[in-house]
Formats: C-alpha cells, sequence, structure tokens
C-alpha cells in the first residue's frame, strides 16, 4: 500500500469529500453523487462515498487510469461527461456490471486537483439521458474548487503544525493577519481550529498602535473583511455613507495604514476580526 507523504491529507472516507459531495447534489441538482481519492502511488481512483444510489454496486469500486469517465477524467485531467454511460463511445466499458444495477445513464467526473496533482474524483449523475448544460458544469466546477482550496489550506496546516517557522518579531503582525485571512476563508471548521492554534502560538495580539478602536470601528472593518462596499456597509449597519468612511478614516488612522485593505489585515493581525 502507497505511503501517505508527509503532510498530505489522506482523502480515504474523508469528511471535506463528503461535504463536497452533499454541495454537488444540491449545486447541479443531480439526484446521485459520489467520489473518493486518487492514490499516491499507483493513480487508482476508490470510489468510497454515495450519495443517493439505490444498491452498493458501486462501492469501493477501484477505477485504473484511463478506464471509465472516472479514469478518463483522471488521465486528462479535466472534466469528463457522457450523455449515456452504458452506451457511451469516448470511454472503456470496463465497469458496465457495476454501472448497470444503479441505472445510471448521464454522469460528470470532475477532478480533483491540488498543485500538479489529482487528489480525488467527484462524479454526479441521473438516471435520465441528458447533456449537461453550462450551468451544471459551473455548478460542479466551483464545488471542486472549493474542495481544492480546504484541502490545500488543510496540507498547509498541517505542514506548519509539523514544522513552525522561526518568525523574527517584526514579521509576526503581518504573519498573523495572513493566518487569520486563511481561516477566514476556509469551510472546514477542525481545520480553521487549527489553523487559529497556530495563530496563539506566535504569542499575544499586538494593540492598534494608535489606540482601540470602538465597537463601531470594529463593524465597519468586519463588513470590509468580508468584502463589502461603502453602500453595502452603511445599509447592513444603518449608517450614513459618509459616516461609514468617517469610521473607516479613524481606524485607519489608530491602525497606522493608508488604506482599507491594510486596515483589514492590521485589524486581523491585533485579534480584532475573529
Amino acid at each position: 500500500m502507497p505511503m501517505t507523504p508527509p503532510g498530505r491529507l489522506a482523502l480515504a472516507a474523508s469528511p471535506l469529500v463528503a461535504g463536497a459531495l452533499q454541495a454537488l447534489q444540491h449545486a447541479t441538482g443531480l439526484p446521485v453523487a459520489m467520489g473518493g481519492p486518487v492514490s499516491a502511488g499507483s493513480s487508482t481512483l476508490v470510489i468510497d462515498q454515495l450519495r443517493g444510489t439505490a444498491t452498493g454496486s458501486l462501492q469501493h469500486l477501484r477505477v485504473d487510469t484511463g478506464a471509465g469517465l472516472g479514469g478518463k477524467a483522471v488521465a486528462l485531467a479535466r472534466p469528463s461527461t457522457v450523455i449515456d454511460y452504458l452506451n457511451a463511445q469516448g470511454i472503456t466499458h470496463k465497469y458496465d456490471r457495476a454501472v448497470a444495477p444503479e441505472q445510471l445513464r448521464a454522469m460528470l467526473a470532475v477532478p480533483v486537483r491540488v498543485g500538479t496533482t489529482t487528489r480525488a474524483v467527484l462524479y454526479a449523475a441521473t438516471r435520465e439521458s441528458v447533456t449537461f448544460g453550462d450551468r451544471v458544469l459551473r455548478a460542479a466546477g466551483s464545488v471542486v474548487a472549493r474542495l481544492e482550496r480546504d484541502i490545500d489550506v488543510e496540507e498547509e496546516v498541517r505542514r506548519r503544525l509539523a514544522d513552525p517557522p522561526a518568525v523574527p518579531a517584526g514579521e509576526q503582525s503581518d504573519l498573523r493577519a495572513e493566518l487569520l485571512a486563511i481561516a477566514g476563508s476556509i469551510q472546514d471548521d477542525a481545520a480553521r481550529a487549527r489553523l487559529l492554534a497556530v495563530c496563539e502560538r506566535l504569542g499575544p495580539a499586538p494593540a492598534p498602535p494608535g489606540g482601540p478602536l470602538t465597537p463601531r470601528e470594529v463593524d465597519v472593518l468586519r463588513l470590509a473583511a468580508e468584502g463589502c462596499t461603502n453602500d453595502e456597509i452603511s445599509a447592513r449597519l444603518g449608517l450614513l455613507p459618509n459616516t461609514v468612511k468617517s469610521y473607516l478614516k479613524h481606524a485607519m488612522r489608530k491602525l497606522d495604514v493608508t488604506n482599507r485593505v491594510q486596515a483589514v489585515n492590521r485589524a486581523r493581525a491585533s485579534g480584532l476580526l475573529r
């Protein structure tokens, strides 16, 4: 059995994959979703998670690179689709006996790639013969892109926890802000908690150089960190647009920065936007 490289997240029966399959069903509107990891050594795909299936015929199915629809997606490193699986001409039919009991026809297979490596494959399927439109393809691509980011972040957390860097005191604020920004962008609660633990190991958060921020200044920066415009912040907090600008200006002065992006990062580094 191939060894998992240090820091590499094992995706067999992974909760990240399970969450992505649920999101895939919801986003595409297709009744069946399944998937599993691609082994590091042999590039063999193992389908180990199923949603919406009626039998166990596909559970633990091992799919070779280039074979079937999933194997084709691995070999080409891009999504592959069929309108009617059992009668499709663009794939091998090595796994027809496993697919037939489920009566699956139209099917989509999308490789999950981190860096240059295919780590898993997600499938979405229906028991009708249909051509998938751009909406379905975009929805599936969005789910897979989110999963790729979460895997990448989780593995970066593992690497940092295993070998934390020696950070000069003057650079800890910037590193803390970067880690907190990553933590705020990921969906997985366990990965986020571990990333926040790394921040705690950097020591106490520095106080804003110009004095503490008011609660309203923190509220404005929190919404700015979510990507809200001044008008959107105004609407959500029930403030006039000029008042929002004033809060931002005062916060930037206290944080000793010149723009809102720097203000958000400095506030994160100070532990104000958790």
